[in-house]
């Protein structure tokens, strides 16, 4: 794990939110605009460039100049993957002071109520909050293909529950899907389980294997539909819906770029 740049060492706010970002030039700036219009501003950003060679790291970094009245880290996280750069954000988290933890990705645009919906999930008592995950607006999507994406979400969650991957002993509550773009967990929580696996996004859907794990150790998680979060449609625009879908069940379509930009 590496850390450097914007008060890297400096304890958190309760709430810290990681974003994994990776070449990211020409939609990270408005995942941080979507942040500074939060209705609830306490909360650090931890940015964890995961090898950029574009701008993103000096649009962070000036974003954060022009943003003094927000908590603004941009660390690096040098191992290859989704899993291990989402990893690196919570725990640098966990490790300055952090109470909760919450995760978007540096091409989506939260909801203006988001970490207010997210702390009101956390003060229900939840350890662990799945979020809504909604295509984005503005990527040229039809309504019809927006209508088809939301409907495979809501399939993808049922066939979840049913699947032999996410049965077995051990588990004291129903599988929850858990979008790694819009969730939030305790810290204590995060530390207890284990965390995000350290892996790449080609090998291991880190999300799901969170909710496993989590699972395993408490019922107080849930799916938490005001916690909004609009996500990025452009691995539907390049592969399909249906090639998309295959890729998140089991990689069973395997194109041969991942990082769409």
């Amino acid at each position: 794990m590496s850390g450097e740049g914007l008060s890297s060492t400096a304890p958190t706010r309760p709430l810290c939110i990681a974003v994994p970002m990776l070449n990211e030039e020409k939609l990270v700036q408005q995942t941080l605009d979507s942040l500074a219009a939060q209705e609830l501003q306490d909360f650090t950003v931890v940015v964890v460039d995961n090898g950029s060679v574009d701008r993103s790291c000096g649009i962070v970094a000036d974003f954060a100049k022009g943003h003094p009245d927000m908590d603004i880290r941009l660390i690096r996280e040098p191992q290859k993957g989704t899993g291990a750069a989402a990893d690196t954000g919570m725990r640098f988290g966990v490790e300055h002071g952090a109470e909760w933890l919450a995760r978007t990705d540096s091409d989506c645009l939260a909801a203006p109520d988001w970490t207010a919906r997210v702390m009101a999930g956390f003060h229900d008592g939840l350890e662990l909050i799945a979020g809504q995950l909604i295509p984005r607006l503005d990527e040229g999507i039809t309504p019809w293909e927006r209508r088809m994406m939301l409907l495979a979400v809501e399939v993808a969650s049922f066939f979840g529950r049913i699947r032999p991957g996410n049965k077995g002993d051990g588990y004291l509550g129903p599988y929850q899907m858990l979008p790694g773009c819009n969730m939030a967990i305790t810290a204590a929580m995060y530390d207890r389980s284990g965390g995000f696996p350290r892996s790449r996004i080609e090998d291991l859907h880190e999300d799901r294997a969170l909710s496993n794990q989590v699972r395993k150790l408490t019922r107080k998680y849930a799916l938490r539909r005001d916690v909004v979060v609009f996500g990025s449609s452009r691995r539907v625009k390049a592969w399909g819906l249906k090639n998309t879908l295959a890729w998140y069940a089991d990689h069973r379509y395997r194109p041969e770029h991942v990082d769409i930009r």
